[in-house]
């Protein structure tokens, strides 16, 4: 949500800012739907105001033995005149504020201007594209070789964008949740936190999924509940409705889910293996910072994902993402991007964003240090890592020419296992 008083005086400069991203704000609109709105609310306080005071001139006339008849009808016209204001205003102001719900946030003024992701800009490299003496597989061949991966059976239960992992593979995934969760609560400083899977829809609105993405979400039926597509939501709306402690930020959590999404706007993308998946595991960081935090916060928040990548080997790349690229709720957005052999191609595997105050100001999240004035805070979250495309990355650049993969020095310990062999997999 936006600081309506800053829109209100700086109009054509979000106007401006928001057309850098594709938005079109229609202005017109907006200034004459606050416009009505404000009129109401201000009719109605002024006939209450009125109202009052004549129902104590009321009460002093009857006092005084005076016939009252004609002024109590007034009043009650004046009553019936408000609840029809107070019922305008409360229509206007839901119509309003749905509007504004809608709007996105305004990109950081720092983010480059573009259209698309081919308007992304690099920032920098780790490692080098992993070079191989043989043509190396996807992981849709690979895995199904191991016996690590199984699509079809997936399908069957499921249906198209689910998969089954046997074995070895679906130890790997494990391993991976305890690695990345045990990097980041002991040397990143989070706090682990492991929230509900599914949330209503006052959570999803408070980080900006709703209203206008309901479609990328799948719904109880029957019930205010949906599956959560992301930590983000649930752990952002712990804090919901909320006057933390000034002196404790930054609060940095971090939480091992499940993520559930319908993928309606990605048709064609990413349709083989597991890139692009309904069902898929995550480890989310979330901080919660004052507002002269969020910039550095954000910073270390992106260099803790991509800490998980250089401890396993794995050669990224680090973008900053265009206006037109950036979500709806993000001010500023880095997206790591891992190599994956297979696709010879860098794929995104963590979006690590500053929100500013849009989430915290959706879902009422303030901050308060001694006898200051309470604000709201910034919320900063990012994948740290997507376990799914982490497991795709290693098994496509630990291949060996045998069909094997070697497992990653630092995820030893929690697989007990060195390498992954076709005798590791499905019965």
């Amino acid at each position: 949500m936006h600081d309506l008083h800053f829109f209100r005086n700086n109009l054509e400069f979000v106007r401006e800012r928001l057309a850098t991203r594709g938005y079109s704000l229609d202005v017109d609109t907006f200034e004459s739907s606050d416009k009505q709105r404000r009129q109401c609310v201000t009719e109605a306080e002024q006939l209450k105001a009125e109202r009052n005071q004549a129902t104590a001139e009321i009460a002093k006339l009857r006092k005084a033995g005076a016939d009252t008849t004609e002024r109590q009808q007034q009043v009650r016209a004046m009553g019936e005149r408000i609840g029809e204001l107070d019922e305008q205003a409360a229509k206007l102001d839901a119509e309003f504020r749905d509007l504004l719900a809608r709007i996105p946030n305004l990109p950081d003024e720092r983010v480059p201007v573009g259209t698309s992701e081919k308007d992304n800009v690099e920032l920098r490299r780790w490692g080098n594209p992993t070079e191989f003496s043989f043509p190396p597989k996807a992981h849709w061949d690979l895995g199904p070789e191991l016996g690590i991966l199984d699509l079809q059976r997936a399908a069957k239960v499921a249906g198209a964008r689910f998969s089954v992992l046997w074995g070895l593979g679906a130890r790997l995934e494990r391993a991976l949740a305890n690695f990345m969760l045990d990097l980041h609560t002991r040397e990143h400083g989070y706090k682990e936190v492991l929230p509900p899977y599914l949330i209503n829809s006052a959570s999803l609105y408070g980080t900006g999924q709703l209203p206008k993405f309901a479609e990328d979400l799948f719904r109880c039926e029957g019930h205010d509940l949906w599956l959560a597509p992301t930590a983000e939501v649930p752990v952002t709306n712990l804090f919901r409705d909320e006057t933390l402690d000034g002196d404790s930020l930054p609060i940095s959590l971090c939480a091992f889910t499940p993520c559930f999404r319908s993928e309606a706007g990605s048709y064609g993308r990413d349709v083989r293996g597991i890139i692009r998946q309904h069902q898929f595991h995550k480890v989310e960081m979330v901080k919660f910072t004052r507002p002269e935090q969020s910039e550095e916060e954000h910073e270390k928040l992106t260099r803790d994902a991509e800490d998980v990548l250089e401890r396993l080997g794995l050669p990224y790349r680090t973008v900053v993402l265009c206006t037109g690229d950036t979500g709806f709720s993000a001010a500023k957005t880095y997206d790591i991007e891992v190599w994956l052999p297979g696709q010879n191609d860098y794929k995104e595997i963590s979006s690590c964003s500053n929100f500013g105050a849009f989430q915290a100001r959706r879902a009422q999240i303030r901050a308060k240090s001694g006898k200051a004035k309470a604000e709201f805070v910034h919320t900063i979250n990012g994948s740290g890592l997507a376990i799914g495309r982490t497991w795709v990355a290693i098994v496509e650049n630990y291949q060996q020419a045998d069909g094997s993969v070697v497992v990653p020095k630092a995820l030893q310990p929690y697989l007990n296992a060195e390498r992954i062999e076709p005798s590791n997999g499905q019965p």
